[in-house]
């Protein structure tokens, strides 16, 4: 039995050259994400750290794009980026809560970018 029938996906592709992913899931929900905002919420180690502490604001990512999609087992993808970034595996259902919370999670971001001093098209991180 699957983790969550909800959050399984029934469709996932490239659009805008690689600019954005659409998602769609079983259960009719779907979601065009970004690849800024797919880089910029990598669930890698590197990004998100071990502790909410510890999380890595990244900047400059407005123009970025997903070159690869690659499955892990069955239940998540590995996207890898044009700056080269590939260690985050994406859960089907951590996919699930970027688009369904995306308003929420994308304010989130521009209010660290703010309060860092970064900005989505300059390089940087804090």
């Amino acid at each position: 039995m699957r983790e969550n029938q909800s959050h399984w996906p029934s469709e996932l592709c490239l659009k805008e050259n690689g600019r954005v992913l659409r998602i769609s899931f079983e259960s009719g929900a779907a979601y065009d994400l970004s690849a800024e905002y797919l880089r910029v919420m990598s669930p890698s180690a590197e990004l998100q750290g071990h502790r909410p502490e510890e999380r890595v604001t990244i900047g400059g990512k407005r123009h970025c794009s997903i070159i690869g999609i690659n499955p892990v087992g069955t239940y998540a993808v590995r996207l890898s980026f044009d700056d080269m970034h590939s260690t985050g595996i994406f859960t089907w259902s951590y996919l699930y809560a970027l688009g369904s919370r995306q308003a929420e999670k994308w304010a989130f971001y521009e209010a660290e970018l703010k309060a860092k001093g970064l900005s989505r098209d300059q390089a940087g991180q804090a």
